[in-house]
């Protein structure tokens, strides 16, 4: 697998269209994305994009992007600034792709940065952006990481591709300041074209002391599953259609039972057959949605107890029933979707694009 398979997920010049005769059955509005102005749509950063997605609540929210851009809100969306670490601007490392941040307020983030070797790197802030710590840096050139997860303000894991045959784990325990890399012991043995999707922050997600990521890369997608914070692992099978650039994109728990899962194949967007599914056992079962996107999501969350988002680049999609049937409420094209714990909702891709919810 090539760092330009594993970076290039198609970019699909969608233009967001509102109002696609979706009749709402939840209210008296219909669902839709409100796009912010975030700044970077002009012709030096037309090209940014948002895989990296952390609202804290209707006015604060943080995104990470390529081009070594990090931005954040203080105000719902109204105006967003540029906060990203200093070290991803100079000439020679505006390449970096922030493809996860976790944040828990306005002044507190952990931005990952994803690539072979020392491109993997994880960084921290204290003031909101102002200054930023480089947390880690990988010296393991075969070691590829894709996404991060906080169960609450201290404690983290970072997700890393098979090394080795064994998927590496990152833990912290002093909110991303320092990262020890887990012993392997505990972790199932990787298919040989196993891999996570650096897609939208969330192929590694948790709830307490529950963690779960999602594969996919070789012929079965498959979701493990840590009970004692990402020490060890077990692993299942999925009904998610597995390939070389096709499996589990992205998973969302609303507690340790509840979980939805999110994919398809992003070199062929336009089609994905069984491409969700629910469980209601931890993991340990999953069901296909009886009514799926049907397109290829790179992302998906819960907002509340069964209304649950979708995103991918060719339109977002809605569930009143826990992900059990889906129905789509728009054709933008978005990456990554996120919703904080007061209800508000975010989606971020492309072409600077961030958007929040309206429902």
């Amino acid at each position: 697998m090539t760092l330009q398979r594993k970076l290039s997920i198609s970019a699909l010049a969608l233009v967001m269209v509102a109002g696609t005769g979706f009749t709402p059955g939840h209210g008296s509005v219909a669902p839709a994305w409100q796009l912010t102005d975030t700044g970077t749509s002009g012709p030096a950063t037309a090209t940014v994009r948002f895989r990296g997605l952390a609202p804290v609540n209707a006015k604060v929210a943080w995104a990470g992007g390529s081009a070594g851009t990090v931005l954040r809100t203080v105000d719902g969306g109204r105006t967003w600034a540029s906060v990203g670490p200093p070290e991803a601007a100079p000439p020679g490392a505006t390449a970096l792709q922030f493809r996860d941040i976790e944040a828990t307020d306005a002044r507190h983030a952990v931005a990952l940065t994803i690539g072979y070797g020392a491109d993997s790197r994880i960084y921290t802030t204290s003031d909101g952006g102002r200054s930023w710590i480089e947390a880690f840096r990988g010296d393991d050139p075969a070691a590829f990481y894709d996404c991060l997860t906080f169960s609450d303000r201290r404690h983290g894991l970072a997700l890393g591709d098979p090394v080795g045959g064994k998927f590496q784990i990152l833990a912290t325990d002093d909110g991303g300041r320092s990262w020890k890399l887990r012993p392997t012991a505990g972790m199932p043995d990787a298919l040989p074209g196993e891999f996570a999707f650096a897609a939208s922050g969330t192929c590694l997600v948790s709830h307490g002391r529950n963690a779960w990521f999602a594969t996919g890369g070789d012929a079965t997608a498959r979701v493990f599953h840590s009970r004692d914070g990402g020490r060890t692992w077990s692993v299942t099978d999925s009904p998610l259609p597995s390939g070389p650039t096709a499996g589990i994109y992205s998973l969302a728990f609303r507690d340790s039972r509840h979980g939805l899962a999110v994919g398809g194949d992003y070199e062929v967007p336009e089609t994905a057959p069984d491409g969700s599914a629910v469980t209601r056992d931890g993991g340990r079962h999953w069901t296909v949605s009886r009514t799926v996107p049907g397109e290829y999501r790179s992302g998906v969350t819960w907002r509340g107890h069964h209304t649950a988002l979708a995103v991918g680049p060719t339109g977002s999609d809605i569930s009143y029933d826990g992900g059990t049937t889906w129905r789509r409420f728009d054709t933008g094209s978005f990456d990554a979707v996120a919703c904080a714990d007061d209800g508000s909702c975010w989606a971020s891709g492309e072409k600077g694009r961030i958007a929040r919810f309206k429902h």
